[in-house]
């Protein structure tokens, strides 16, 4: 079987969740750290693989694959346990529409590149990025617990790990690293204890991978 690379970023709530989704099914794999504050992305060689310049990218099985979600549904098909999505088509969409409140609604405008942008050419101070980062959690944090509470078991879906606990853990800890009050949210709270608590979670935690020196 032929190396199985992940260029991430060891803070990169994208990379996150594909180290999760790896781990979950049991895919041992080789990191590569791309480093994003050093612009390591937008160098040739990088984009030579990857012309979006964007972490993750994953080589497996003779392809090079890119976007989070794009990744894991692919781990989903080639690997069937444990599933990420449920089989049902209405609890299929329920998960999908809880991750892409995550990944469409909260990540695109707090990407570092978009946080970055803020900072220079338009000239934001720290303080109000910060702030920018903090409302769009909380913009759809609120919507996200009540769509959660009403399937919740162990899991956001039940009591099988998901695409949408896949999603939801980089984004708590995020989060966390800005602030972000969470007592409002109880049921995303206990998802993310319990994940903690998980092997492939803990073993995918942005303080357990390689930091730049």
């Amino acid at each position: 079987m032929s190396n199985i690379i992940l260029h991430d970023f060891w803070r990169s709530s994208a990379s996150y969740r594909v180290r999760i989704g790896l781990n979950l099914k049991g895919v041992a794999y080789t990191s590569h750290s791309v480093g994003l504050p050093a612009d390591e992305h937008k160098s040739a060689d990088y984009r030579a693989l990857n012309p979006q310049g964007f972490v993750p990218m994953l080589e497996i099985d003779g392809h090079r694959l890119t976007q989070s979600l794009a990744i894991l549904d692919y781990l989903d098909a080639t690997h069937k346990e444990p599933p990420f999505v449920p089989h049902d088509p209405a609890e299929r969409s329920h998960v999908l529409a809880m991750a892409l409140v995550i990944a469409c609604d909260i990540h695109p405008l707090n990407n570092l590149r978009v946080l970055k942008y803020l900072g220079r050419p338009l000239g934001q101070t720290e303080a109000v990025r910060d702030h920018w980062y903090r409302h769009w959690i909380a913009e759809a944090f609120p919507a996200l617990e009540a769509m959660a509470a009403r399937s919740a078991g162990r899991w956001l879906s039940g009591d099988g790990v998901s695409l949408a606990d896949i999603c939801l853990v980089p984004q708590i800890y995020n989060a966390r690293r800005f602030d972000v009050p969470l007592d409002a949210y109880p049921t995303l709270v206990r998802i993310d204890a319990t994940a903690q608590n998980h092997p492939a979670f803990a073993a995918a935690h942005p303080d357990r991978q390689e930091q730049p020196a």
